[in-house]
């Protein structure tokens, strides 16, 4: 059984607003599973191609061993709050490992992360801000959760 969510996830590291919107959800969710989040830094570099290869560099080096890694990518699979509640349960019982979600800062993850990802999620063709993807998915995990704990969170489309 899978004991861990861990989101990480590359791009301006401070604490403002966003922290404020996102505490509910970590907390939440923590009444179901532990979660951790790591804001990655990468070391500065003179253009964009090789900061975001040095974001994914770090990405990948701070993903725990025997991880399965989802990075978030509007190219990648569209799934339902519903799909993704059954997914995420699959995944919580049958891999033993964390489950491990890979966000990309501004120049988006580098096709290195992407290749080495074991899936691919996407939350539509639009391009998200960092900040924005990462209270998304936090939101749509705990959504998952509630679904598969019963918890009235979730509402279905009349």
């Amino acid at each position: 059984m899978s004991r861990d969510l861990v989101i990480l996830w590359a791009g301006r590291h401070r604490r403002d607003e966003w922290e404020k919107l996102c505490e509910p959800f970590k907390r939440r969710i923590s009444q179901h599973i532990r979660i951790r989040e790591v804001a990655v830094k990468a070391k500065a570099t003179p253009g964009d191609l090789e900061r975001q290869k040095a974001e994914g560099d770090a990405l990948m080096a701070a993903a725990p061993e025997g991880s399965w890694t989802i990075a978030l990518d509007r190219r990648g699979k569209m799934r339902s709050s519903h799909d993704l509640a059954i997914w995420l349960q699959g995944q919580i019982e049958d891999w033993p490992g964390p489950l491990v979600f890979l966000i990309g800062s501004d120049l988006g993850l580098a096709r290195t992360v992407l290749a080495q990802a074991r899936e691919r999620l996407s939350f539509g063709p639009l391009t998200l801000p960092h900040e924005l993807a990462r209270l998304v998915l936090l939101e749509q995990l705990y959504r998952g959760l509630a679904i598969n704990a019963g918890i009235k969170y979730h509402r279905e489309p009349l």
